[in-house]
């Protein structure tokens, strides 16, 4: 029997295949495949077609925890985090006036890799991180001001990874390593 062309399963959207994408490289990362799984798995995931393609090239890898991703957003006023708090394995921050506050230095960490997706307007954002972290800012976009961030003279190994992406309008980044 032959397939009407409305019964064709929908295409995969770009978001489905970022979300693909991001898992395979988590799962790299928390060292659960290898670097050739890792490429392999990366190609299928950037040429299915079909959702069933898309769950084949992820079988086996880990399940995503939904606790994992955290979301905090306002039109106005301030986002702060600060002291003892459990950093979650991906965090979104949205301000479109306010500012935005986080202090990761006393964070409870239980994921080696920390992303933090910034969208602000003309708010802008501090971060402070521990001593040992590792900041990656290359996926973060700037519309008026540079990001203010100095990496460490003396890191020790072993820290976590925290990757900054999203896009700031008008307002500067800063991040600090936590001296002590």
């Amino acid at each position: 029997m032959t397939a009407l062309p409305g019964d064709r399963p929908p295409p995969i959207s770009a978001d489905d295949r970022d979300t693909a994408v991001r898992r395979v490289q988590e799962a790299y990362a928390e060292g659960h495949i290898s670097h050739e799984d890792l490429n392999e798995r990366l190609h299928r995931v950037l040429t299915v077609r079909t959702h069933g393609e898309l769950t084949s090239a992820l079988a086996s890898l880990p399940e995503v925890d939904a606790g994992t991703m955290s979301e905090i957003a306002a039109a106005g006023g301030r986002i702060r985090r600060r002291g003892v708090w459990r950093v979650p394995r991906s965090l979104k921050v949205e301000s479109a006036f306010g500012r935005v506050y986080l202090d990761l230095s006393q964070g409870v960490f239980e994921h080696s890799a920390v992303d933090i997706e910034l969208h602000l307007g003309t708010g802008r954002a501090k971060i402070k991180v521990p001593r040992d972290a590792t900041v990656d800012i290359e996926g973060l976009g700037t519309g008026w001001k540079d990001t203010l961030y100095q990496t460490p003279r003396r890191s020790r190994p072993g820290g976590p990874r925290i990757r900054i992406s999203g896009t700031m309008g008008f307002g500067r980044l800063k991040i600090r390593h936590a001296r002590r």
